[in-house]
C-alpha cells in the first residue's frame, strides 16, 4: 500500500481493509484455514534512517510478542509525515492457519516531531499493554518525545555505546520518576555475567568468604568505558548492601566499547570471570579454572527477553538507583 498524508482515521480504515482482504486471500484456499488475528500489545518502535536488520528482528519479535508494530522513523528526505500499513505473517511449523500481526510504518521529518504524539495517540491498541523501544538518541532527548513517552508503560533503551554515562542514567531516572517504567537493553545483555557470577556464589565454599570482598576491577575494550561497568558493580553494591572499592581499566581495543573482565578481591577472595571478543568465558576462582560459551545475543534476543518482563523490574530500580555514584 502507497504512503499517505498522516490521517489516522484513514489508517485505521486501511488496517480493517487490509483484514478484509487477508481473510479473502486466504478464504477457500487449499489447505488453509484462513488467518488469525493476533495483537497483544502496541510496540512502537522509533528510529533513524532505514534498517534492514531491524526489519528482520520486528519480524522474529512477533511470534513471540505479537503486537500492533508501530514504526516511526526519524527521515531526513521526508517532507512531510507520511503512512502505510502491511501484515506481519508467519505459518507455525505443523499449523494451516497464519499468524498475522498489524505493521504501520510512518515516516515523519524533523519539524514535523510534534505531531507524532497525536498520531500514536490515535493509533494504540485500546485496553492492552503499550511499549516504547527507542533506538534513536536524538528522539530520546527531543522534547515531544517525552509526550510520546508517556502514552507507554514501558520504555526501552540501548544504552551500550553511550559515551555520557552519568547523563544517560539522569535521562532514565527522569523518565521512570515521571512514572514511566524504563529498561535498558545494556542491562539486559548483563544477564549472563550476573548468572555466571551467582552460580560461583551459589557454592558454600565461596560464598562464606564474599564478606571479605572489599575491591572489584572492572577491564573493559573499547574507545570509552561501556554502562556495563556501571550497571554491574551497582548490582553487586545492591545484592551485598555495602559500599566497596572500584577500579576501570581500558584493556584493548574494540569497535564496541564491551565489557571485558570483572574480579572480585578480598583477603581471602580471589574470583574472576573475562569474557573474549568471541564470547568465549574463563572464570577463576583461587586455584580453579573453568571455562563456557556466552551467547552471542543481538537486539531480537534481548528484546524479546525484556518485552517478557511485563511489571516492574525491582533489581533493575535499585541499580539505577545505585548507578551514579558508578558513572
Amino acid at each position: 500500500m502507497s504512503a499517505a498524508p498522516i490521517d489516522t482515521g484513514r489508517i485505521l480504515r486501511d488496517l480493517d481493509e487490509l483484514w478484509v482482504n487477508l481473510g479473502k486471500d486466504e478464504h477457500g484456499g487449499a489447505g488453509s484455514d484462513g488467518v488469525l488475528r493476533a495483537c497483544s500489545m502496541t510496540l512502537v518502535v522509533c528510529t533513524e534512517g532505514h534498517d534492514a536488520e531491524l526489519g528482520e528482528t520486528l519480524a522474529l519479535l512477533m511470534r513471540d510478542h505479537p503486537s500492533r508494530l508501530i514504526v516511526v522513523n526519524l527521515s531526513e528526505s521526508a517532507a512531510a509525515l507520511t503512512a502505510s500499513v502491511t501484515a506481519e505473517c508467519w505459518m507455525p511449523f505443523g499449523r494451516k492457519q497464519q499468524i498475522c500481526c498489524e505493521r504501520i510504518a510512518i515516516e515523519i521529518p524533523e519539524h514535523a516531531i510534534g505531531d507524532a504524539p497525536s498520531v500514536a495517540r490515535g493509533l494504540i491498541a485500546p485496553d492492552l499493554p503499550v511499549a516504547v523501544w527507542c533506538r534513536s538518541r536524538r528522539l530520546l532527548h527531543h522534547p515531544e518525545f517525552r509526550t510520546v513517552v508517556r502514552l507507554a508503560n514501558k520504555l526501552i533503551v540501548d544504552s551500550s555505546d553511550i559515551e555520557d554515562l552519568a547523563g544517560r542514567i539522569a535521562t532514565l531516572r527522569a523518565f521512570r520518576d515521571a512514572d514511566t517504567r524504563v529498561a535498558d537493553l545494556a542491562w539486559t545483555r548483563l544477564t549472563r555475567w550476573r548468572e555466571a557470577i551467582a552460580a560461583i556464589f551459589d557454592d558454600p565454599d565461596y560464598l562464606a568468604h564474599l564478606d571479605a570482598m572489599d575491591r572489584v576491577v572492572l577491564e573493559y575494550q573499547g574507545p570509552h568505558r561501556p554502562m556495563s561497568t556501571c550497571y554491574l558493580p551497582a548490582w553487586l553494591a545492591h545484592c551485598l548492601g555495602r559500599r566497596f572499592e572500584t577500579r576501570w581499566y581500558r584493556a584493548g581495543d574494540s569497535p564496541r566499547p564491551r565489557l571485558f573482565r570483572v574480579a572480585l578481591h578480598g583477603t581471602s577472595l580471589d574470583v574472576a570471570i573475562k569474557v573474549e571478543a568471541d564470547r568465549s568465558v574463563q572464570m577463576h576462582t583461587g586455584t580453579r579454572d573453568s571455562h563456557c560459551v556466552f551467547p552471542a545475543l543481538g537486539e531480537y534476543d534481548l528484546m524479546r527477553e525484556e518485552l517478557a518482563i511485563g511489571g516492574e523490574d525491582p533489581v533493575f530500580e535499585a541499580v539505577l538507583n545505585l548507578a551514579p555514584e558508578f558513572a
